[in-house]
């Protein structure tokens, strides 16, 4: 088979879905992504000179990677290959290269090699591209949407040039609908549809800045949709619901939207704003998050954000997990929410986390410093003998139960590693320790 034999095939056209059959054939078509694709941008200006090299497309879902590669290949007359990195293997790019050097060696013909998901090719599959799209016998183009930082070879993505896409906006989407609705060659206007402002906005607002679902939902819509005695055919929203159906928040629990959403939530905590926390945790649990992680989180945070300065956060934080882990979702959703306020809704310090570093930084640098003799517990006669226990003053026996003595190894004597703040009950507790330390000094 001839993998440049491109040729549209007429008897198809009517089974293309809407997404597809929509997708623009010109820079002025194409909705979105201004900040690269703008007047001036240097990725417009590449492509309107036929001056185009490979490049790494990051972005969502439905936001244009697949079309902007298509786009490119159209305007600059060269060859289209699309590849999945889910179903192709090396055999298949060596075909596809060797075939690509021969089209421009004979016709001048420039490739365009485009890499669906190319993350999820292996590394021997990414070095497979590298001496081509030095010596330029392809042009790849690449998309993922994860962040090429992590899933692409350093030698792959120091030779290509990276372009973020950013999900469309709900107006970008209701332009791409309403292009649709209007399009008497491609798109549905010879179903005669008529759809609402209300509708326009459900669906927009709930495709998650995804033109792919925007189409598909609009495009069942109005197929399912019988016309009236006038033949038009009026979507209302509750059919436009059933079209969209539920669809899954964009939340991978293996890949980086998990670390971006639960970093979000434990900002959101630490910067004290119980709105934006429920909204996350939210995010989370609708999207199917193990909820005894998201308490585990908490828990940590409990410790690390909070400390002392309400020790009933950690106490609140367990207690969460225990009701989750006691009674299961979905019920155990609002005692991760309530947590999640009151952790928010209370006063912040990371005098704990912060003393805990100090003093495993003295571990990791000192090793093993001997325990100091005196405060050795001397279980048998023999460790007495040897000093063990030896001068220990029991702080019980003195006032207030506060004794200068000295409990740090001997290169460590009068480190500090724990300073509590002015917030909450640590004011309290910074108090006490001022005070046992005017007391070890006899003031």
């Amino acid at each position: 088979m001839d993998l440049f034999d491109q040729k549209p095939r007429k008897e198809k056209k009517k089974f293309t879905p809407l997404a597809d059959r929509m997708r623009p054939e010109t820079l002025d078509e194409f909705v979105g992504q201004k900040h690269i694709l703008g007047e001036g941008k240097v990725l417009r200006r590449a492509i309107l000179e036929d001056n185009v090299g490979s490049m790494i497309l990051w972005g969502p879902p439905g936001s244009g990677k697949t079309t902007l590669a298509k786009l490119i290949a159209n305007m600059t007359k060269s060859n289209f290959v699309a590849f999945s990195a889910v179903t192709s293997g090396i055999k298949e790019i060596k075909e596809v290269i060797y075939q690509a050097g021969r089209e421009l060696e004979q016709y001048g013909k420039k490739t365009i090699l485009f890499i669906d998901e190319i993350h999820r090719f292996n590394r021997a599959q990414q070095d497979a591209f590298l001496p081509h799209v030095e010596d330029g016998t392809i042009i790849l183009i690449g998309a993922t949407t994860e962040n090429p930082s992590f899933e692409v070879n350093s030698p792959l993505l120091s030779r290509t040039k990276v372009y973020i896409l950013n999900p469309l906006r709900e107006e970008e989407l209701a332009a791409i609908l309403k292009r649709s609705v209007e399009d008497d060659k491609k798109g549905l206007k010879q179903y005669n549809p008529v759809v609402s402002s209300e509708v326009i906005e459900f669906i927009t607002s709930n495709s998650q800045g995804d033109a792919r679902i925007t189409l598909n939902t609009l495009e069942t819509a109005v197929l399912n949709c019988k016309p009236d005695s006038q033949g038009k055919r009026i979507i209302i929203k509750t059919l436009a619901e059933d079209a969209m159906q539920k669809k899954a928040l964009l939340y991978d629990k293996d890949r980086e939207e998990h670390y971006n959403i639960i970093s979000a939530f434990h900002k959101s905590l630490r910067g004290s704003d119980p709105d934006a926390a429920l909204y996350w945790l939210a995010r989370m649990l609708e999207a199917g998050e193990d909820p005894l992680y998201v308490a585990r989180r908490m828990v940590r945070f409990a410790s690390e954000d909070i400390g002392n300065a309400d020790p009933q956060a950690l106490q609140v934080a367990v207690a969460a997990k225990e009701a989750v882990d006691f009674i299961g979702m979905p019920e155990g959703d609002l005692a991760l929410a309530q947590a999640a306020i009151y952790l928010a809704c209370v006063p912040k310090s990371n005098a704990v986390y912060k003393a805990y570093l100090s003093a495993k930084r003295d571990v990791e640098k000192k090793g093993a410093i001997p325990v100091p003799l005196h405060i050795r517990n001397p279980v048998t006669k023999l460790m007495e003998e040897a000093g063990y226990g030896k001068d220990y003053k029991y702080p019980h026996k003195y006032e207030n139960a506060v004794v200068t003595q000295d409990y740090m190894p001997e290169e460590l004597r009068g480190k500090e590693y724990y300073y509590p703040t002015e917030r909450g009950f640590e004011a309290e507790i910074k108090k006490r320790l001022d005070r046992w330390k005017s007391l070890k000094k006899g003031k």
